[in-house]
């Protein structure tokens, strides 16, 4: 078993911990760290026996035991992963970033995480990412993708202040994600916090030009994807059938893809439920980051060994 801890005590950092300890056969929790002595992060970690500190991360180093700890998840902010990643340079440990700071290589574990064995930094992009490039990431396997361009929607209540003050981290890097890992020549994202009550569940758009293929391999493809999603994020799923349609030659599309033309317009959507391991089922967006990061960290120190 490999020792991990988590930094940031709110809901990202609360539900990952809780997902270490119920689901994982091969990460053990070493720490949860956190500032604030009162979040209901840190009581919960001493409440099953996790050792805690509300110091940060100079009270993660000074903690007995930090020398056995193999992983440290960042679950704070991209402001604050920078300055963690600095402090924790010299101790040699596997950083895993849930924030939008993107100092390491973006992974989704169902795209490219294998490529990135090695890294001690690795960023797990925004969840918009790691429900959206996956399917970009498959469609770009059967087709050159033009333009992709991702909505998410998630419940307002499920995102927290750390989600709020990265809005803008958020749609750049998701945007260069896109490009970088789901492989389209131009990526746009968008996301937006609904209101609605009851609170929705997430959903996800993926809308990508493309060149021509076969509409079915892109259907058989997005489908291949969307099942080894689901292996660690069972609550990942299409919501209608994938939508394809030719792009007729009236379009105006040259604001986005330039002098291309593409021949398909590809329009995939999707829901992602929560496991409800520390927040209501609603928080999909929570789920899929957390589930990605522990298959990440799963796979790394397997591999590291």
């Amino acid at each position: 078993m490999s020792k991990v801890a988590v930094i940031g005590s709110g809901n990202i950092g609360s539900d990952l911990m809780l997902k270490i300890i119920r689901l994982s056969g091969t990460l053990r929790m070493g720490a949860m760290v956190g500032i604030d002595p009162d979040s209901d992060g840190l009581a919960r970690a001493r409440r099953m026996g996790v050792p805690a500190t509300a110091e940060g991360v100079d009270g993660l180093i000074a903690l007995p035991g930090f020398e056995e700890i193999e992983v440290v998840f960042d679950a704070t902010s991209a402001k604050a992963h920078r300055a963690n990643a600095a402090k924790l340079e010299p101790y040699g440990k596997i950083l895993i970033d849930l924030t939008p700071a993107a100092i390491g290589p973006f992974v989704v574990p169902a795209v490219n995480l294998r490529d990135h064995l090695g890294a001690r930094n690795v960023n797990m992009v925004t969840c918009g990412g790691q429900a959206t490039i996956p399917i970009v990431a498959a469609i770009s396997r059967v087709a050159p993708v033009h333009y992709a361009e991702i909505v998410a929607s998630i419940a307002s209540r499920s995102a927290g202040p750390g989600t709020r003050a990265n809005i803008d981290e958020f749609t750049e890097t998701t945007s260069r994600a896109i490009e970088r890992v789901g492989g389209a020549t131009r990526g746009k994202a968008i996301i937006i916090l609904n209101p609605a009550e009851p609170p929705m569940i997430m959903r996800d758009t993926v809308l990508c030009l493309t060149g021509d293929a076969d509409p079915d391999a892109i259907r058989a493809a997005i489908g291949a994807m969307v099942a080894e999603v689901a292996r660690y994020v069972p609550g990942y799923r299409l919501k209608q059938a994938v939508q394809i349609a030719a792009v007729q030659d009236d379009e105006p599309l040259h604001t986005l893809v330039g002098d291309v033309r593409p021949a398909w317009k590809v329009s995939t959507f999707l829901e992602v439920e929560g496991a409800a391991h520390y927040l209501p089922a609603y928080a999909g967006n929570l789920d899929i980051m957390t589930s990605a990061a522990l298959r990440t960290g799963e796979l790394l120190t397997e591999t590291g060994r």
